[in-house]
């Protein structure tokens, strides 16, 4: 994923917002209550190229409230495709020795300018709809538990969501990072 430091040409802003709003408004289990008159306003420039790569990447953002707050979050029934195969940050990355992945969750979130989802963003994302039934998602990992090398990851079986810990150098084909960005 090439980070976008361009502006999006008013024909790709279009698109992109059309198809926005277009599911938006297919699935509004999943923002009761909100107007997509309020949110279309706060999409400014760099929110846009932030979910422009969202949507490139296979995470079909959508409008959710996760916890007290109002996001952008990736739908997508399972893990984004263009965002697996990642280790979970730059020095578990650094410290493999061979057969490194291309790249590493929290950078590329970074690069893209969106967070990974915490372990209480997903469980409350799990809460408006089935995700992750064949996929895992790197979460954000609490610093004590990285120090010592772990990283946590989550993911939805037998219709529990489940936090588990394995090395921050593992990656797996099935394995990579839902995202958020904060309207």
């Amino acid at each position: 994923m090439k980070n976008m430091t361009k502006e999006l040409s008013l024909k790709e802003r279009d698109e992109l917002v059309g198809k926005l709003k277009a599911r938006f408004e297919e699935n509004k289990n999943r923002h009761k209550g909100i107007d997509w008159a309020k949110i279309l306003p706060k999409l400014d420039s760099k929110k846009l190229l932030a979910l422009k790569q969202m949507e490139e990447t296979g995470g079909e953002p959508d409008v959710v409230v996760l916890g007290k707050e109002t996001v952008f979050c990736d739908c997508s029934k399972e893990t984004p495709k263009g965002r697996v195969s990642l280790c979970y940050d730059a020095d578990a990355l650094k410290s493999r020795k061979e057969f490194k992945p291309k790249n590493n969750a929290i950078s590329l979130a970074e690069s893209m300018g969106v967070e990974i989802l915490t372990e209480e963003q997903y469980r409350e994302l799990q809460k408006i709809g089935e995700f992750d039934l064949k996929t895992s998602s790197w979460v954000k990992t609490p610093a004590d538990i990285r120090k010592l090398g772990g990283a946590l990851f989550c993911d939805r079986r037998y219709n529990t969501v489940f936090t588990y810990h394995n090395g921050a150098e593992s990656y797996y084909a099935a394995r990579g990072f839902r995202a958020s960005l904060k309207i």
